[in-house]
């Protein structure tokens, strides 16, 4: 999942493609948890995604490594009280020392250090459960943001913060979305604030699920 441009056919295929081994876990285990501990849960209609940033508005500091690389960025999310513990659980090893996060560091904040955006994803099949942000301040890094409705994914686009999930109707097999909200937010001040919502409704037809024709009389 790692730099896939939203609204591609190609991006849409590749992000419904992983879905389809891990669905039935992320739907049992850590849907659940989401609303266990403050997320919003499957919905029929999409992520409230805003629920999280400001849920994470209050989140405690965790303490500034010297240099924030992929190693540092593991730890500022296994310290952190306001990661799910469903997503710390995921949070182990796949290969070696290999730890299944994508991390970018930029300007998010307008503070004078880069910002760190972390993904947590799952390992055989690289489905995001969770997404952070880390805000310097005072010499510690912040939790300013995060999404744990799996499947997530974040990403910087030219300063600001963009979220792309999965959307789920009634009626939907578990491999085939109907869609995708994208949600770009900015940072205000103090926190991040919705700039732009688009939801993309994908094909049921190509790459999707063929409806079968009715059956004759005859």
């Amino acid at each position: 999942m790692r730099g896939l441009e939203t609204g591609t056919p190609r991006a849409r295929e590749a992000r419904k493609a992983v879905i389809a081994a891990v669905a039935v876990v992320a739907a049992l285990g850590l849907f659940t948890s989401a609303c266990g501990t403050g997320g919003t849960g499957a919905r029929d209609e999409g992520p409230a995604l805003s629920d999280s940033v400001a849920g994470s508005a209050q989140a405690p500091s965790v303490a500034r490594s010297a240099t924030p690389n992929r190693a540092n960025a593991v730890r500022l999310v296994e310290a952190d009280p306001g990661v799910s513990a469903a997503v710390k659980r995921d949070l182990k090893p796949c290969v070696g020392d290999e730890y299944p996060v994508d991390v970018s560091y930029g300007k998010l904040t307008g503070g004078s250090a880069d910002d760190i955006l972390i993904n947590v994803m799952t390992c055989g099949d690289a489905v995001g459960v969770g997404s952070y942000v880390y805000r310097e301040e005072g010499g510690v890094y912040r939790n300013v943001f995060r999404a744990e409705e799996p499947p997530v994914y974040a990403e910087i686009d030219r300063g600001d913060l963009v979220i792309t999930q999965q959307v789920y109707e009634k009626g939907d097999s578990v491999t085939y979305p109907s869609g995708e909200v994208v949600i770009t937010y900015h940072w205000r001040a103090t926190r991040f604030a919705e700039q732009a919502r688009t939801h993309n409704d994908y094909s049921k037809v190509v790459g999707g699920d063929t409806p079968e024709p009715a059956p004759s009389d005859g």
